[in-house]
């Protein structure tokens, strides 16, 4: 039986390579694929998710929305390139009658009681909205996935801060003390989840829509990551959001309490795990702690060998 999710994105380069593979995943049902600013402003978030769909076609379309309105002090296009999807220009028309996207969340976890995880590839803003919303959310959904937060590692919004946190750290906190219980997914494990070129420009099925739409833009992260962070090749780490729900013992875990640090003037946007073997406070997460890589690659290159 299909799982049903709800995929929160900022598309993004690896979100998009995220997205791609789970509407592609015959075992997951992509309910709804609802942007968010991040990478990206919000109008061109909401463009990007019909770019998406318009461009792989699934089977099934899932729900659409508009991402809400919100400005942040960072952005993703220096790794992403202009609108987001390595600066490609794709064919697409959004749809004019778009509900909000914390609105549609909110509607689609009622439509399936107790059966969809929602996986968050951006930052918290609209998760936190939907709670804000509807405060028996929880109560309805399965599970939460969220990219997102570094524990023993630097961040890359800042000393301490991982991007998706570091833009709205409020919304980050509300959420993990929002009674979500979510599966965390920190740069710690993210960060191992790199691609060669020709990874990444050799994909299989190299006829298939969805193929040709991956190597028309991931040149540009390429040569990004190459200069920004001396990387040769690039890390799709918002695709361990996909692999965490449709393989979920590829990644491991273990419940910890965390919290955000929202005020600091070094560390706004850090994310505070307690793993002192007595925390004070009950576990509100459980943190993943490692990956499969290998097995990782080979569920990627399985799913986009018969992708459309």
């Amino acid at each position: 039986m299909s799982r049903k999710i709800v995929i929160v994105a900022d598309p993004g380069i690896d979100t998009a390579f995220a997205v791609a593979l789970a509407l592609n995943d015959p075992n997951l049902d992509v309910l709804g694929l609802l942007p968010t600013a991040g990478n990206v402003t919000a109008e061109q978030a909401t463009a990007n998710v019909h770019t998406l769909i318009d461009v792989i076609d699934p089977p099934k379309w899932p729900k659409l929305a508009a991402a809400l309105p919100a400005r942040y002090d960072a952005d993703g296009t220096a790794l992403h390139g202009p609108g987001g999807l390595g600066g490609a220009t794709f064919p697409s028309a959004t749809r004019h009658t778009l509900h909000p996207a914390d609105k549609v969340l909110c509607e689609l976890a009622h439509e399936h009681p107790r059966q969809v995880t929602v996986v968050n590839l951006g930052p918290l803003t609209t998760l936190a909205a939907a709670l804000d919303r509807d405060p028996t959310l929880p109560a309805v959904l399965d599970q939460t996935v969220i990219i997102g937060g570094a524990w023993n590692v630097p961040g890359n919004a800042g000393p301490t801060a991982e991007f998706h946190v570091h833009l709205d750290p409020d919304a980050a906190k509300r959420v993990l003390h929002g009674e979500l219980h979510p599966l965390l997914i920190p740069l710690d494990v993210t960060r191992k989840l790199v691609f060669s070129p020709s990874d990444l420009l050799e994909l299989p099925n190299p006829d298939s829509r969805t193929c040709q739409f991956l190597r028309k833009i991931v040149p540009f992260g390429i040569r990004a990551s190459s200069n920004l962070y001396g990387i040769e090749g690039f890390h799709l780490k918002d695709v361990l959001g996909t692999v965490a729900v449709a393989v979920p013992a590829l990644v491991a875990s273990e419940p910890h309490y965390v919290d955000v640090e929202t005020r600091g003037e070094l560390t706004r946007g850090m994310t505070v795990v307690d793993a002192r073997p007595s925390p004070t406070a009950a576990p509100n997460c459980r943190v993943a702690t490692s990956v499969s890589v290998a097995e990782v690659r080979d569920y990627i290159m399985k799913v986009l060998k018969q992708a459309t």
